[in-house]
């Protein structure tokens, strides 16, 4: 044990793990991060633990933003607590987790979280998500991580995971290839795949909060995908797009002279559908395939699913940065 006690901030932001009857027959965020940790059982690990609470929102997950993000963010920076645990709903929680793990530059980590089961339900695996998340944020051998994604006593590394389930306790996935960076088991945070410190800080560190954020559109091709779509994003006023391609990032020959002139129009990541693995870049050059919709002058989304992209692509534009730069991180 610590020769102090440790000092752990729960913030909470709503979603289920948060949710109870709201009287229309489903429910709603209402409870505190305080009584979502009441359950977890954190004064039997700790029992000098000093834990302090703040509700930085009461929303669901679709109502989670990038300012909300930049308010943890900031109370990371004030805050002299060993860890954070942040609980929300886990729609958005694989993005959330993604932008702080840019956005999060006070060396203090911050372990995301959330529920599959509401509180009303058997079995409710809030408490058990939140001790495990607790766990993380205050292991020493999580430290170097700015962000963690926890859940079902998995750890993962947010620049990897997404939800792949809509009700399962398992719901989030590293991939096929990857798979979660480490677990808890008996109390012990393992972390046997854990990615090395980055060598380069985010480029994100240390920016202000911009006065605004750019909208970025997300489009997915699929069979059939009339070419209207790409021209309607481009008289559409947005200030760039992350275009889901199929396959490795590629897209219907039909489509390659609306989806080139929105790239003379704004910055354009090439995502791949499956969102597993990398983009590719110089595989396959028909019409259509990566090759020439890169040399057109779309941007690879490197190792990002399209949702990942997306934010990446929000804060970079948001911050005057250039695409191109921020991406070559990620390949």
């Amino acid at each position: 044990m610590p020769d102090t006690p440790l000092h752990l901030l729960v913030a909470a932001l709503g979603g289920t793990i948060a949710s109870t009857a709201d009287g229309s027959g489903g429910v709603a965020p209402a409870l505190s991060g305080a009584e979502i940790a009441a359950a977890a059982g954190l004064d039997r690990i700790w029992p000098d633990l000093q834990a302090d609470f703040t509700q930085v929102a009461q929303v669901s997950s679709a109502n989670v933003t990038l300012d909300m993000l930049h308010d943890v963010v900031d109370l990371a920076r004030r805050t002299d607590a060993d860890g954070i645990v942040l609980t929300q709903g886990t729609d958005t929680l694989e993005e959330s987790a993604f932008a702080l793990s840019l956005l999060n530059d006070s060396g203090t980590p911050i372990a995301v979280t959330g529920a599959m089961r509401n509180p009303t339900l058997p079995g409710a695996d809030g408490p058990a998500n939140v001790r495990a998340a607790a766990l993380t944020a205050l292991s020493p051998s999580a430290r170097h991580l700015p962000a963690t994604l926890v859940f079902n006593d998995e750890i993962h590394d947010p620049h990897h995971v997404r939800k792949a389930h809509v009700s399962s306790t398992a719901a989030f996935s590293s991939g096929p290839v990857l798979g979660a960076i480490g677990w808890i088991s008996e109390d012990v945070v393992r972390l046997p795949h854990a990615p090395h410190p980055r060598t380069a800080a985010s480029p994100f560190a240390g920016l202000p909060r911009p006065d605004a954020f750019a909208a970025v559109a997300l489009a997915e091709v699929g069979l059939g995908e009339p070419a209207e779509t790409f021209d309607r994003l481009g008289e559409a006023g947005f200030a760039g797009l992350v275009l889901a391609g199929v396959g490795g990032g590629h897209v219907p020959e039909d489509l390659v002279p609306a989806v080139l002139r929105l790239g003379e129009q704004m910055p354009v990541i090439l995502a791949s559908r499956p969102g597993s693995g990398a983009s590719l870049t110089r595989t396959y050059g028909y019409v259509g395939g990566e090759i020439g919709l890169l040399e057109g002058g779309l941007i690879p989304a490197g190792i990002l699913d399209a949702r990942k992209a997306r934010i990446a692509l929000t804060l970079a534009l948001s911050y005057g940065l250039d695409p191109a730069e921020v991406f070559a991180r990620f390949r």
